[in-house]
């Protein structure tokens, strides 16, 4: 008997190579409004938290003093600048071997390997950058920000795709790239398994929430060789 299992993608840095964009559109749109450069790996740091509350904190990180404070309409106003250049500047691909992981999930696992992504930004944002680069049809379900009240490290991203796929905790894996994601993979009482791609994150000092004895068999490369680590646990015979 197949038992059914259950995958959860992250998109931006996991499927999508768009994080270097969204650093660069948010580096710029806060230079703008105050004249202030600030560390892109901040950004890598706070992935997944919701737009004002990210901006806040990497005003707060990086003791930007504007007008003595962020309020949310300040945060509103840069939060909305940046999404103007991201949409301005990105030319995002598919990770490498990606589309092929998909791909190979559905025809080696069949249907008892459900597939689904999370993302923060708006749903027909998200449909349209994974139709063209590694297809929205890949993907059992889709979760994005229009469906999300709080952003990570809140479990509540996770719990939704968990309670769509309408698998047990313990069927499902969620595949991260950022500190904040696998945090609430945790809380929302997942398995997981980090795929590095092109972080400039620390595995061993920026990714506090994961023990060091799991760092070995947890974390990959890339996505691309986190592959046949997937295809075998999802298409595994219970």
């Amino acid at each position: 008997m197949t038992t059914k299992k259950g995958i959860i993608f992250d998109m931006d840095g996991v499927l999508i190579d768009s994080m270097p964009f969204h650093a660069e559109a948010m580096s710029r749109a806060i230079k703008e409004r105050t004249n202030h450069e600030i560390n892109k790996k901040n950004i890598y740091l706070l992935e997944g938290m919701p737009g004002s509350d990210l901006i806040k904190e990497v005003f707060r990180r990086e003791n930007i003093q504007d007008e003595g404070k962020v309020d949310g309409e300040i945060a509103k106003q840069i939060g909305s600048r940046k999404e103007q250049i991201f949409k301005q500047i990105q030319n995002a691909k598919g990770i490498v071997g990606v589309r092929e992981l998909l791909e190979d999930l559905t025809t080696s696992c069949g249907n008892s390997c459900i597939k689904a992504v999370v993302s923060g930004s708006a749903r027909k944002e998200v449909e349209a950058i994974l139709d063209k680069n590694i297809g929205a049809k890949n993907f059992d379900f889709i979760i994005t920000g229009d469906d999300l009240e709080e952003g990570k490290p809140n479990p509540a991203p996770f719990e939704i795709a968990l309670n769509k796929m309408n698998l047990p905790s313990s069927e499902v894996i969620v595949v991260e790239n950022s500190p904040l994601g696998v945090e609430a993979a945790k809380r929302a009482g997942l398995q997981y398994i980090i795929t590095l791609n092109d972080t400039p994150l620390d595995l061993h000092n920026d990714f506090k929430e994961v023990k060091s004895s799991n760092l070995e068999k947890s974390t990959f490369r890339d996505t691309k060789t986190a592959g046949n680590f997937l295809k075998n646990w999802c298409c595994s015979e219970q």
